[in-house]
């Protein structure tokens, strides 16, 4: 499953916006949402060996614990 082990970030739903029309600060009438599309936001996984409780893991860890030293790397 697309999970971090450390702070347990995983898939968000989203929408993407699909727009028509020319904004209003540029001299149109303003733009118009003409269609919603589902999605997901998924999360910057990496594959690691990590430190965890003396025993060398390979786990799936987000980009933000590794850049931010949650984590111990093997």
């Amino acid at each position: 499953m697309k999970v971090c082990v450390i702070c347990g970030k995983g898939t968000i739903p989203g929408v993407k916006y699909k727009r028509r029309g020319m904004a209003k600060r540029k001299g149109g009438a303003g733009s118009k949402i003409v269609g919603k599309t589902l999605r997901r936001f998924k999360p910057n996984l990496q594959t690691v060996k990590i430190n965890m409780n003396g025993f060398v893991r390979r786990r799936s860890v987000c980009a933000t614990c590794i850049t931010n030293g949650r984590i111990v790397k093997a």
